[in-house]
């Protein structure tokens, strides 16, 4: 039997006026700002207006760690979301945004799959409302006017080894990540050593994406640190001005985008990816906006629980006041089998003692989410070559963890084939068994917060970290910032900093490179192992293959 591929898919969805789906969720005509016929923004003004009105339940989509045999996390909160308006709930998705990097890297995207998508496809995957441009444009303007800063007299006194604002582009390109800037003779500037990142590094997308309004971005913004004096003291955004002219960049970026499921059901899109070296979240006005207008808001956290759920618990969750009613850990039979220890290419044969094996990656989510005190239940995103002995062997499994497995067909059959799971989510949130605590507490120490992190969550036996970096946390306490969180930026397909480690290791070290202070995003970033916050192309980026065909529609993007 032939597939159709999810953009052939995408590209026979009946869409309908993004105005109706608007008015699915109550959302007037007038505070809907069209980017087409299939998208809008929604005004400040009318979610302002909507903060007197109960919530929702929230309900939190994750994953085991990421294998390419692939999990399908974000087709499971897209299926999920259809499911929940299938059995009568009045449900909407918050989902991420879309990074070209990957897009343009290792052929990847953000909206979902088979008859589980966000449309238009294409367009989210691609520049959509360009909230991810005009977040560079604001971080890189802060750049620009801090070295024409120093050029001109530089009052404040910056000095010019301790700059540590970089630049950022949405895009991955490794010949960035360390970089001199300045050359060429006097009028170019003081000559000094920086980098880029890639945009959804940027504590200005952190920023986006955990800011309440305009108001708050904009102190935010100031509170930002980009530079040192030589006695050490900071130098904040606000001290260089850029504050305001930032806020005027991200004033349209900062108002959540809708458009919708190939069911035409409500989805917000807005907010950065990258879990493994950010937060990784949906923006806090989507989801809270959300949670206003629907009774029931499916969102993701990206990659494995092990990151992106931990950030949404401790960071995102703690940030804004939120608390999930329910969880779902999405999981395959066939990543199983690979964290068991099947190659790729054999994947299609049965194998249930490699699925039991592998079911150990998955346990040590389950246990994990578990421990931030909210029901749990797996679902099983269905592939054509599952057999009933393998599907039989995961549902086993969980049902030893003390929580329960559901076959979901959503991929190949939309919201009818993921019906049980969402009666089970609805019944869990409702059931308001959630007891929903972080990790850690805010006074707890930033090493020992990032020691917890690496003990409970990763099962590490220790972490290291040279001198200098446990100076500079013990720096940051004394300043006042050793209330922040932490943001571990670790690899995705480990519990561990070895990517090739899968399963559920024990014992490991966890080695802490670098730390950052993200002062007006509000946490403090710690650099595990070799993760990169400029990621680098593949040696066959899927950039090759991407092109317009004779009928001027998009081939090679999926």
């Amino acid at each position: 039997m032939a597939f159709k591929t999810d953009i052939e898919i995408a590209r026979e969805a009946q869409k309908k006026p993004i105005q109706q789906i608007g008015e699915k969720l109550g959302i007037p005509y007038e505070a809907l700002l069209p980017y087409g016929h299939d998208k809008a923004k929604i005004e400040q003004d009318f979610i302002t207006g909507l903060a007197d009105r109960p919530n929702g339940k929230l309900i939190l989509v994750t994953a085991i760690n990421p294998t390419p045999a692939g999990e399908g996390k974000t087709t499971t909160t897209v299926g999920l979301g259809d499911g929940l308006n299938r059995i009568g709930k009045k449900a909407a998705i918050c989902i991420r945004e879309a990074s070209l990097g990957p897009n343009f890297g290792m052929k990847g995207g953000a909206a979902g799959g088979g008859y589980a998508q966000v449309v238009p496809m294409e367009e989210m995957n691609l520049h959509f409302t360009g909230d991810f441009h005009a977040i560079t444009s604001a971080h890189n303007l802060l750049s620009a006017m801090i070295d024409n800063h120093i050029y001109w007299g530089n009052t404040l006194g910056i000095d010019e080894r301790r700059v540590v604002w970089r630049r950022v582009m949405d895009m991955n390109d490794r010949a960035l990540r360390d970089v001199v800037v300045s050359l060429g003779g006097v009028s170019n500037g003081f000559p000094r050593q920086t980098g880029f990142d890639i945009t959804v590094a940027s504590e200005v997308m952190a920023i986006l994406c955990l800011s309440e309004n305009l108001a708050d971005l904009e102190r935010r913004l100031g509170d930002m640190i980009v530079a040192y004096r030589r006695d050490k003291s900071p130098i904040y955004c606000r001290d260089i001005k850029a504050d305001g002219a930032m806020t005027v960049l991200l004033k349209d970026a900062m108002q959540p985008n809708l458009v919708q499921t190939l069911e035409n059901n409500p989805a917000f899109v807005h907010g950065g990816p990258f879990a493994n070296i950010a937060h990784g979240c949906n923006s806090v006005i989507a989801t809270k906006t959300a949670l206003k207008l629907a009774d029931f808001v499916v969102t993701e956290a990206g990659f494995g629980a092990d990151l992106g759920a931990e950030k949404f618990m401790n960071i995102k969750c703690r940030k804004a006041g939120l608390a999930p009613d329910a969880v779902v850990i999405v999981a395959t039979v066939r990543a199983m089998k690979m964290n068991g220890g099947v190659a790729k290419a054999d994947l299609g044969a049965e194998n249930v003692a490699a699925v039991q094996a592998g079911c150990a990656n998955l346990g040590r989510h389950i246990e994990n989410v578990k421990s931030f005190g909210v029901p749990v239940v797996v679902g099983i995103n269905h592939f054509a070559g599952d057999t009933d002995a393998e599907i039989a062997a995961v549902k086993a499994y969980v049902a030893a963890q003390g929580s329960e497995a559901i076959l979901c067909k959503h991929w190949a059959q939309g919201s009818a084939g993921i019906e049980e799971l969402a009666h089970r989510v609805a019944e869990l949130a409702e059931g308001g068994s959630a007891d929903f605590h972080t990790l850690y507490p805010d006074e707890m120490g930033l090493m020992a917060k990032i020691e917890t992190i690496a003990t409970k969550i990763y099962r590490a036996g220790s972490v290291t970290a040279d001198a200098s970096v446990r100076a500079q946390l013990k720096a940051w306490e004394d300043a006042g910032y050793g209330n922040l969180p932490v943001c571990m930026a670790k690899t995705q397909y480990s519990f561990s900093t070895d990517p090739t480690l899968r399963g559920a290791p024990e014992g490991h070290t966890i080695p802490v490179r670098e730390v950052r202070l993200s002062a007006g995003a509000g946490f403090v970033v710690a650099i595990c192992g070799e993760i990169m916050t400029m990621p680098g192309l593949p040696k066959v980026p899927a950039s090759e293959t991407i092109r317009l065909n004779d009928a001027g529609l998009i081939e090679g993007l999926f």
